[in-house]
């Protein structure tokens, strides 16, 4: 029997198979082209229904955004802004070349290319959503500003399509470069900053044009997550996205090798506090919003309105800076109350470091005056941390201060330890120990030709006390409230030269509208009898006394409505000559205006120009100006007298401190209340007022020793100082009516010799 070999034979599928397989395959085919056919017609019939019902796009074509209101010095710089939404509408090619890069590197390196749809990238995005994972967008430039308009921004298949179609739409009437100024000043960027001209601003204090390169990659980072990648509060997640930005950018072309080095280790100065404008204003901007609003409601906070104050940025610095100094100086004379808390610290470190940042983000800081927590405490050395996180250390000249609550006699809730809050403050290159003051302050200046207000500062710190003590605070104007008297006086035949008794006097119930009084001179010192001209330089209380008791309190009271005061809070009583009635500072300086302009009265005025956002102008002021007769209130002469006696006071008496100005035309009264409650200086040179207060919201005495030459007349040089500086020294003209008699004036009617005023040459009674 033979072996035949032969090759292996391939099984054939039979008929009945393959006929079977082709059909299945068949049928998957016509099923799957079935299914994508019915898809696009529902598509298409879905985007014929869709698009003619889209929303209009004039909004767009016709950008008219919500704009807030602005507050500006006189000088054009920013001082306040209010409005939902914080927006400072740009021009296309206003807009820095780098930051329009940063943009479009990170949000649409295509924008350029495309139609409004990025394919590609909803492909991509599609996939990567099907297969899990944190949902991603695939949103052109174009598609961004379609759903900022007109849609949410919830991640569905509906939106999605209304999006492409809007961004068609939007492709089809605005050119590239208006759908990316469109996006560049709409896009939100938290810190209620809407565009990047707007975020400039608040996170870096700058004009959109001078952000660098870093900035711009900073604040390219923002549209995508507002608060995730904030420089504000996330730092760290901010810088990772603009080190991310700047790769990109160097990618793309757009920056060279070197600059990209040079961003990628610029240190950023970004603003922690949003509504920082770098002039402490914050009353000012209150003051303005309120007018504003009184007048335009709420179109005040969306119309863009821009509001023009009288105000000029170096005399609010200068107020600002020397009321601050006043205050602290009385707080050093006073004495430290202790820590404003005590905590138990953790021994853990990181549990330590969250309680610190806790507890101290409770304790605001006031512009210089930090809050730190103390770590370790010795007499001669405090370790401490600020909230920066930065650690200090104050030595025993810092420590001066507050020795006493460093001693281990101190009470337990006094004592500077561990655990302590403290306020801290940097003095050159040392830090010192201080505390938040408890005593209020306010400074007011204004022009005494017209009452534009140059200054105004109504409180130590807005952010902790709003209430503006310029306009707000009725407080008794002690002796600044004598000249008044001695004017009205002048009108009854006094002069400067009249003789008066500086002896005790009493008076009943009946004469005081009150309880029987006996009035006592501050210092308790009598010197019998004296002119008129130094009762007011040495500011005897039983002067002003008997002069009012000689004209008529009731006299007295209706002559001073001429200067602004209302007599519901002046009662016409004798205690009147002490200032025992009310006034708020702001009356006060424009009052003391009248004897600085000659006599005519004057309003305060703080809103210069209100123009809307195209700068058409609403509102001008017009002010009643001095010179103008029917604003006269006082004769020349009367105003010329007491000028001249107000000069003295600061030539020889309670303000002489003032003579460190080296100026022969300055003119004011220190006035202290009974029981030190308050104090006040009020003075003025000839194109310049100013008034300083200090005191307790909840009035009480500021120290046995404290007077208004002490404490009010310091802020007042402080400020005169600076205001002052390239203003030429501007002597007064004598008057007609006036004559000069043994080194005084009179008028004319009233020389001696030619008047009685029906008293005994010195006046006792």
């Amino acid at each position: 029997m033979s072996e035949h070999n032969s090759p292996p034979q391939t099984e054939q599928p039979s008929p009945k198979k393959r006929s079977l397989g082709a059909r299945i395959a068949i049928g998957a085919a016509v099923i799957v082209t079935g299914l994508a056919t019915s898809l696009v017609l529902i598509i298409l019939f879905a985007l014929t229904m869709a698009y003619p019902n889209l929303p209009d796009i004039d909004a767009i074509t016709s950008y008219n955004p919500k704009m807030p209101l602005r507050i500006y010095t006189a000088d054009h710089v920013l001082i306040g802004e209010f409005g939902e939404e914080r927006r400072n509408v740009v021009r296309f090619q206003e807009i820095p070349d780098v930051m329009k890069k940063a943009v479009l590197a990170i949000e649409d390196d295509r924008f350029y290319e495309h139609g409004g749809v990025d394919y590609l990238g909803i492909l991509r995005a599609a996939l990567h959503n099907l297969t899990g994972g944190a949902k991603q967008g695939a949103s052109t430039i174009t598609q961004q500003v379609a759903r900022n308009f007109f849609l949410s921004s919830e991640q569905t298949f509906k939106r999605k399509i209304y999006e492409i179609l809007l961004a068609w739409k939007i492709e089809q009437n605005l050119t590239k470069d208006q759908i990316l100024e469109v996006y560049m000043n709409q896009i939100y960027l938290g810190q209620r900053a809407y565009g990047f001209s707007s975020a400039a601003q608040i996170y870096f204090g700058k004009a959109l044009k001078d952000v660098t390169l870093a900035e711009a990659a900073m604040l390219a980072g923002l549209p995508k997550a507002p608060s995730a990648y904030n420089p504000v509060a996330n730092p760290k997640r901010a810088t990772v996205r603009q080190q991310y930005i700047l790769q990109r950018m160097k990618q793309l072309g757009y920056i060279s090798e070197a600059q990209f080095e040079q961003a990628r280790t610029e240190e950023l100065q970004v603003k922690t506090d949003s509504s920082d404008f770098g002039v402490h204003a914050e009353y000012v901007a209150e003051m303005a919003r309120q007018l504003v609003y009184e007048q335009f409601k709420e179109e005040t906070y969306t119309r863009g309105l821009n509001v023009y104050t009288t105000i000029t940025k170096a005399d609010q610095d200068a107020a600002y800076l020397s009321l601050r100094r006043g205050v602290m100086d009385y707080e050093k004379r006073h004495g430290y109350r202790g820590p404003e808390a005590i905590v138990e610290l953790p021994a853990n470190k990181e549990a330590a470091e969250e309680l610190i940042e806790k507890k101290l983000s409770e304790h605001p800081a006031s512009d210089d005056l930090l809050v730190a927590m103390v770590l370790d405490a010795t007499p001669k050395q405090v370790r401490a941390v600020l909230a920066s996180g930065e650690e200090i250390r104050i030595e025993e000249a810092g420590l001066s201060f507050a020795a006493s609550s460093l001693s281990a006699k101190a009470p337990a809730n006094k004592r500077i330890q561990r655990g302590a809050v403290i306020r801290v403050m940097q003095e050159g290159k040392n830090w010192i120990v201080t505390q938040m003051p408890e005593v209020q302050s306010a400074f007011v200046a204004a022009s005494t030709t017209d009452g534009a207000i140059k200054a105004l500062v109504g409180g130590f710190d807005y952010n902790l006390n709003k209430f503006n003590h310029v306009t707000q605070a009725w407080r008794q104007p002690g002796s600044s409230f004598k000249p008044f008297i001695y004017s009205a006086s002048l009108e009854k035949g006094f002069s400067p030269a009249t003789m008066i008794a500086d002896e005790p006097i009493s008076f009943d119930a009946g004469q005081t509208g009150g309880q029987a009084w006996e009035p006592k001179n501050y210092d308790g010192k009598y010197e019998g009898p004296m002119t008129m001209r130094k009762g007011l330089t040495k500011s005897k209380n039983m002067i002003s006394i008997r002069i009012l008791h000689k004209i008529g309190a009731k006299y007295g009271q209706e002559y001073t409505t001429r200067f602004g005061f209302l007599p519901e809070k002046n009662p016409p009583y004798l205690t009147l000559a002490l200032g025992a009635g009310a006034v708020t500072p702001l009356q006060l300086a424009g009052a003391y205006a009248v004897f600085a302009n000659g006599g005519y009265k004057i309003n305060p005025y703080l809103i210069a120009k209100i123009t809307d956002a195209s700068g058409k102008v609403l509102a001008q002021a017009k002010p009643d100006t001095a010179g103008n007769e029917a604003s006269r209130v006082i004769d020349e002469r009367n105003a010329f007298l007491m000028d001249s006696m107000m000069k003295d006071v600061v030539r020889y008496g309670t303000a002489a401190k003032a003579m460190v100005l080296k100026r022969t035309d300055l003119a004011g009264k220190t006035g202290t209340t009974n029981d030190s409650v308050d104090a006040w200086f009020a003075g003025y040179q000839a194109k310049l007022v100013g008034i300083a207060w200090i005191g307790f919201d909840q009035p009480r005495n500021l120290g046995n020793r404290e007077t208004g030459g002490g404490l009010a007349l310091p802020i007042w040089i402080g400020y005169m100082q600076k205001a002052l500086k390239d203003i030429p020294i501007e002597e007064r003209p004598l008057p007609q009516g006036i004559v000069q008699i043994n080194g005084d004036y009179y008028y004319v009617e009233n020389q001696p010799g030619t008047f009685d005023p029906g008293a005994p040459p010195v006046i006792e009674e």
